[in-house]
């Protein structure tokens, strides 16, 4: 042992008290506006069904179209690899995950669309078809085959359309209260939303269902879908979707981008409008920053190209749609929407691979940060977030398994949830001791 130090201070405990005091009202505003991740699962994709079709048999229904179209156009592994350029490596475990997920939770996240997909109906048609909506959700929770996140899309807060959103939201909630309650993976999404008055009012109408049912205030959260310009930069300048997110009063659980709603605001030509358009990253990258730290999450919009009609033709769509889920994921949107079943086996290809091609590295490199090994890279607690993070999203959606995770980082997954949120209950963790 070396010569033990002389520690020596020149500032009274005053000065840090002081300090401290006059920053207490902004430690209490961290940490109401940014509570970080919420730390639970994240689908990979949100699909949109229309009221009117919406039945109890729509899950396993899409579930089966996809398989049919995975064995008619792509029937065996390396059939898949060589379309949308899997490496070998990966193929197999790519595609007997895909089938394996399709056969056992198609769909993630269903809404149940009463806008745009539903379009203007009478009122006693929609009254129904809402009412339909909530029987059969609370049914599908019932007896397991739901979803594990599913809800519905009203119509906006919009003057033309307004009372009649407020009265298929209501519509949808009393049903689910009369027939059981609200199952944990509800979901709700506000459309169209322009300004962070609309967000304020939609609010103000939850608040009012909770009290008539003595519910907990702050039980009904929703996703805000970010369609118009306006949106992302208000009159005055600001990011209008960072005032929404404050106007939600921590109900808002993502964002969720319009590709087609907001290209057109923009003027962007029909042909052009996608997911990767310059405009839409814009939006995209002004939506991320917005909700960074607010434990708001970041969802991308979706392709109209589907894959339909003779092998070559769906086998472009899938390269498409393919692409584009792995660009969207490198940028960390890691939720889509798909618009069709023949989507369902390019968006789980595309989330496997992104994952398996990715999991020894990050294993290698979480398992050394926790040893403090040392390596070639220098990684931080930030990094050890992140890493963790990654894990996680691949056990969840079912491109990685527990059990090779803990052999190859020798971490638990209450090891990982830690890492990935290290604040929790304003906590700090370190490194776990083994």
């Amino acid at each position: 042992m070396g010569q033990q130090e002389k520690v020596a201070t020149s500032l009274a405990g005053a000065v840090s008290e002081g300090i401290s005091a006059s920053l207490t009202a902004v430690d209490a505003e961290l940490a109401r506006r940014y509570p970080g991740d919420p730390g639970t699962r994240q689908p990979v994709h949100t699909v949109y069904v229309p009221g009117d079709t919406f039945t109890a048999g729509t899950i396993r229904s899409w579930g089966d179209q996809a398989l049919r179209a995975l064995d008619e156009h792509a029937p065996d592994a390396a059939s898949l690899a060589a379309v949308l350029g899997i490496p070998a490596e990966l193929a197999g475990p790519v595609h007997d995950r895909v089938r394996a997920k399709l056969s056992r939770e198609p769909v993630e996240d269903l809404r149940v669309d009463f806008e745009d997909g539903y379009g203007p109906r009478s009122d006693a048609e929609e009254d129904e078809a809402a009412a339909r909506a909530a029987r059969l959700i609370s049914e599908a929770y019932a007896n397991g085959t739901a979803a594990p996140y599913m809800g519905i899309r009203m119509k906006c807060m919009e003057a033309a359309v307004r009372d009649r959103g407020i009265r298929t939201t209501d519509v949808f909630l009393t049903g689910l209260m009369e027939a059981g309650g609200l199952p944990d993976g509800l979901v709700l999404t506000l459309p169209k939303v322009t300004y962070p008055e609309q967000v304020t009012a939609f609010v103000q109408l939850l608040e009012a269902f909770e009290e008539a049912h003595g519910l907990p205030s702050g039980r009904l959260g929703f996703e805000i879908q970010i369609e118009t310009s306006q949106s992302i930069l208000a009159a005055d300048g600001t990011a209008a979707v960072a005032r929404m997110i404050d106007a939600a009063q921590g109900r808002a659980t993502g964002l969720h981008y319009g590709t087609f709603d907001y290209s057109a605001c923009v003027g962007v030509s029909a042909a052009y409008q996608a997911s990767d358009h310059p405009a839409a990253d814009h939006a995209k990258a002004v939506m991320q920053v917005a909700a960074a730290g607010t434990g708001v999450r970041v969802c991308d919009g979706s392709t109209n190209v589907l894959p339909v009609g003779p092998t070559p033709q769906v086998h472009e769509a899938w390269r498409l749609h393919y692409g584009l889920t792995r660009r969207a994921l490198a940028r960390a949107y890691y939720q889509g929407w798909d618009m069709h079943p023949g989507h369902l086996p390019t968006r789980y290809a595309a989330v496997y691979t992104f994952y398996r091609e990715g999991l020894e590295q990050a294993a290698a490199r979480l398992a050394a940060y926790v040893a403090k090994a040392g390596g070639d890279v220098m990684d931080e607690p930030a990094t050890a977030k992140a890493l963790s993070g990654y894990l996680l999203r691949g056990i969840d959606c079912g491109a990685l398994d527990t059990a090779e995770v803990a052999r190859l980082t020798g971490l638990t997954r209450a090891d990982l949830d830690a890492f990935a949120s290290p604040r929790r209950g304003g906590l700090t963790v370190t490194a776990p001791q083994h």
